[in-house]
């Protein structure tokens, strides 16, 4: 690294951030601009968007070339979601929540096995949400109710949780629940839910902004 790259402002994007910045931007004006307001008035996220937002890698861009993500960083995501917004924040959030909690979780805190299963799907085709928020609770993780409860090698989980963003569309979910109680917040921990499971579902769409 030389000098120049070792200084350099955290205002100074670097040719391949312009690049990319610039590559988003061009999307985000061609492709989501002309479907804006049909969307809003449908409140619904147009299909054939989503499958182009996965196309161009912005559904995966940290995860790593090995499971077929972008291997960008986390600006890179910082960048993809401020284009975006600048012409919709809706698909802004979508891929804002999809990078930096859904796949970004996972990355993070997730097994190797967890990893090799779910971040290629992140990075192709599925879609993630982050289930944390409550009608008691907001987003308030130290007072949610749900409760997970162990049976055999599995967990149960029981509870409601409401205004998650990308549940219409997602496929795959990180669901807060409180395994123990009694220890307070060191007894909540997180679920890789799918669509699927038996037992789970999603509920009606809420008017949110």
């Amino acid at each position: 690294m030389n000098p120049r790259q070792a200084t350099r402002p955290i205002t100074e994007l670097s040719e391949d951030e312009i690049l990319f910045r610039e590559t988003v931007r061009k999307f985000a004006a061609e492709e989501v601009a002309p479907l804006v307001r049909r969307m809003d008035e449908e409140q619904h996220l147009d299909k054939k968007l989503l499958v182009r937002l996965f196309e161009l890698g912005l559904m995966g861009i940290e995860i790593p070339e090995e499971f077929g993500g972008s291997g960008g960083s986390f600006f890179d995501s910082v960048l993809a979601v401020e284009m975006l917004s600048a012409v919709d924040p809706a698909v802004g959030l979508v891929v804002d929540v999809q990078n930096t909690l859904a796949a970004s979780a996972l990355l993070r805190w997730g097994t190797a096995e967890q990893k090799k299963r779910y971040l290629p799907r992140l990075a192709a085709d599925t879609v993630g949400a982050y289930a944390l928020s409550e009608a008691g609770a907001g987003s308030d993780a130290f007072a949610l109710q749900a409760r997970a409860e162990r049976q055999g090698d599995s967990f149960v989980l029981n509870g409601r949780k409401l205004w998650i963003s990308n549940a219409r569309e997602a496929g795959l979910f990180i669901v807060f629940a409180t395994v123990n109680p009694s220890v307070g917040y060191k007894g909540i921990t997180a679920f890789i839910v799918e669509r699927e499971t038996r037992g789970f579902s999603v509920g009606r769409k809420e008017d949110k902004l």
